[in-house]
């Protein structure tokens, strides 16, 4: 766990808050994974968000297979890229700044998204800005209203779980971070386990609405033990479950493990809040559409008496709007972008991490 705080941005900004700023119009590109997005912000309103999801290319892999996520997005982008600036009615001579993820995420992906936003940065003469797709997470959260800081930031995800402490606008502290499988990832082992389908998030969800409270209890990993999270053991117990008691079905079982599996970041988010004094709680990520989840940390915030600051299920899952927010955030604090960029698909929101 990292204890001492890394600037991502050299220049402390002086508000309290992380909201959206007017850097005029900007074009965000993500492919981090696999949904194919592309939005068009302008100053503080999204004209446009378009999402190409690869659902239906996945599903009967039980997860995301790079090389067909990444033809999948070399086929959609510039589609979707025309279908974005088509709804917000401007054309390419009408933007200011192109932005895209440029990392972490899986190679292939990457490289369709950072070759198509050179390619059009070049084109047009216009800065480009590479952003982390974590941060463009935690930006998520500023599209409907300012989030209130210091916050506490818990980005969830098939490949991401942790915990930021945000002191300013630009300015993160990691304090937790699992320690092996994501929460997003558990969701899809478990319901592949089950035979509930893909994405395992939702197919979840979808059957624990209308179960009754299951009598099965699955441990939370590290529940007594510091900030960090872990998740291996609980997928496992689950394992271990189905293997011994074929007689219960499979939504009873999904239903206690989405239970503890929510329980098991909560408890992490209280602890958290306990330690430190905060304005404001943010989810972000995949998982954070999950109901139960966002009803039980707006649960923790109101007892808390600070905000729950939770974006719409529209900017929990992968998309152009909070990339083009992140480098709209940059572009204010006065940096001019680039005119070239590599896909890192190691890359971080915390250096040195």
């Amino acid at each position: 766990m990292i204890e001492n705080p890394i600037n991502t941005v050299s220049t402390q900004a002086p508000s309290m808050q992380l909201r959206l700023v007017d850097a005029g119009v900007i074009l965000g590109i993500e492919t981090s994974c696999d949904e194919t997005a592309v939005a068009v912000l302008s100053g503080t309103t999204v004209l446009s968000s378009i999402i190409q999801s690869q659902i239906e290319i996945h599903a009967s892999f039980g997860g995301v297979v790079p090389e067909l996520a990444a033809r999948a997005h070399d086929h959609a982008i510039l589609t979707t890229i025309r279908t974005a600036l088509d709804e917000a009615h401007l054309g390419l001579d009408q933007l200011d700044a192109i932005a895209v993820t440029n990392g972490p995420g899986l190679p292939g992906a990457l490289m369709v998204g950072v070759g198509s936003a050179q390619g059009l940065a070049l084109g047009r003469h216009l800065p480009l800005y590479p952003v982390d797709h974590m941060e463009g997470h935690l930006f998520a959260a500023a599209l409907e209203a300012p989030v209130e800081l210091p916050a506490l930031v818990l980005l969830v995800s098939g490949g991401h779980t942790e915990m930021i402490r945000v002191e300013a606008p630009g300015v993160y502290r990691l304090i937790g971070r699992t320690k092996d499988d994501a929460a997003g990832e558990a969701f899809d082992k478990v319901a592949r386990l089950l035979d509930l389908g893909y994405p395992g998030g939702p197919a979840i969800e979808r059957v624990a609405q209308e179960a009754p409270v299951p009598s099965i209890s699955f441990p939370r990993g590290l529940r007594g033990e510091g900030l960090d999270f872990s998740f291996s053991g609980l997928k496992t117990a689950v394992m271990s479950f189905v293997r011994t008691h074929p007689e219960v079905g499979a939504v009873e079982i999904a239903t206690a493990f989405q239970i503890a599996a929510v329980d098991a970041l909560v408890i992490k988010v209280d602890r958290a809040l306990s330690l430190a004094p905060y304005a404001s709680v943010v989810l972000g990520g995949g998982v954070a559409a999950n109901e139960l989840l966002r009803t039980r940390i707006r649960q923790v915030a109101a007892d808390r008496g600070i905000v729950g600051a939770i974006p719409a299920k529209r900017y929990c899952t992968d998309n152009g709007a909070m990339i083009a927010a992140a480098a709209a955030f940059h572009r204010s604090m006065g940096d001019p972008g680039v005119s070239a960029v590599d896909a890192d698909p190691g890359r971080t929101l915390i250096e040195g991490v």
